[in-house]
């Protein structure tokens, strides 16, 4: 099916949200990443089943009240900002130099 170019206001969150799902999800673009949320959307039906996280996370027994939480988020924080990272960067690209003959 065709694709046609439209243009979409985002609040900058939600842009940089898009750009990291790209990345992440090797799309080959944040309009590739939004054409997969609505299609998504449509086919499953609008407004479809409540999602919740209900059950998806472990709280630790000794720690219900979650007191030592931000101690211990700010731990895996500096471990993970501890770990290398790939940095890519486009290559720079020069013109060809033409020489000239003398003669």
């Amino acid at each position: 099916m065709p694709k046609k170019a439209i243009s979409v206001t985002l609040q900058a969150e939600n842009l940089t949200w898009l750009k990291s799902r790209a990345q992440a999800g090797g799309a080959r673009s944040v309009s590739d990443v939004l054409d997969r949320l609505v299609t998504d959307a449509r086919t499953h039906g609008v407004g479809g089943a409540i999602r919740s996280v209900k059950g998806t996370i472990d709280i630790d027994p000794s720690d219900p009240l979650l007191d030592t939480a931000d101690e211990y988020i700010r731990g895996l924080f500096a471990e993970s900002l501890a770990r290398p990272f790939l940095v890519k960067e486009r290559r720079a690209t020069y013109g060809s130099r033409t020489r000239k003959r003398r003669g």
